[in-house]
């Protein structure tokens, strides 16, 4: 059994768990392939992760994160992931990072995202979604800049996913600074847990507008019911996509060999900051 642990958790939708793991196995396996002796399957749940007997620690040795043992095994808890000293390989958010996960992990490659509106090479940006028919509809601007509208935002209930996702609201608060605004334009804001989550309560006339990455609202017209009471009024500026990273504990040469394959011709579509 390997001792290294490893996660895809930014898009594992129900639906898509298939491809998540198949995805994982094609990683899987060129990482084996250079002699990296990969996990079989992805972590999924606190309970899939080894104990960490005394908690996590940083460099220093201060605690930064619970033990996963103490915490609730069919849970997952994000930061207990990424902090795991085991980790070989995660997925994780420019949000956190920026607020300190990038001083306890390595960062490998990022993903491209060519394929979505709303995405072009290593960068991504969030669709500003109402309830179809209360704003007129736009699509991505074909340049990196933000499509912002003021006056139809000004008043409006505001729901983001969490305080630290640099889709869900980081990236529209700077956008607003730009501006000259702040989230103060919206007469509420509230936390929903999820982007899905933030979708289905603007269907339900819980919220009004969300910042949705475009990566999660494709998922969400795939897969969401209540995204078909959705459309896209705006979109923030085009930022750096979910990065991929590894354990600060990790060797240099392990990290090598990662970012040298999510580089390499005919890789997962990766590029290294």
């Amino acid at each position: 059994m390997s001792d290294f642990v490893a996660a895809l958790p930014m898009y594992d939708w129900p639906e898509m768990r298939d491809d998540v793991d198949a995805q994982w196995a094609r990683l899987r396996d060129a990482f084996r392939q250079k002699g990296i002796d990969a996990p079989e399957t992805i972590a999924r749940l606190n309970g899939d992760l080894p104990p960490v007997p005394g908690g996590i620690r940083d460099a220093a040795g201060k605690v930064i994160a619970p033990d996963p043992a103490t915490l609730p095994p069919d849970e997952l808890d994000f930061y207990g992931l990424w902090l795991h000293p085991a980790l070989l390989f995660a997925q994780t958010c420019w949000g956190p990072m920026e607020l300190g996960l990038a001083t306890h992990v390595q960062l490998i490659g990022q993903p491209r995202y060519d394929a979505l509106e709303g995405g072009h090479g290593e960068l991504y940006s969030s669709a500003l979604v109402m309830r179809a028919g209360e704003a007129p509809t736009v699509g991505s601007p074909s340049d990196d800049s933000p499509l912002i509208p003021l006056d139809i935002l000004r008043g409006k209930h505001f729901a983001f996913n969490s305080l630290d996702s640099m889709s869900g609201i980081i990236a529209l608060t700077r956008d607003l600074e730009a501006l000259g605004e702040s989230l103060d334009i919206f007469s509420e804001r509230s936390e929903s847990g999820g982007h899905r989550a933030s979708i289905v309560a603007i269907a339900e006339g819980k919220a009004d507008v969300a910042a949705i990455d475009c990566q999660s609202w494709a998922l969400a017209r795939r897969f969401e019911p209540a995204a078909e009471a959705g459309a896209v009024v705006g979109w923030t500026r085009r930022r750096k996509g979910l990065p991929f990273i590894t354990a600060r504990t990790t060797p240099e040469p392990v990290r090598n060999i990662l970012v040298d394959l999510l580089t390499s011709p005919g890789a997962v579509g990766t590029t290294v900051r």
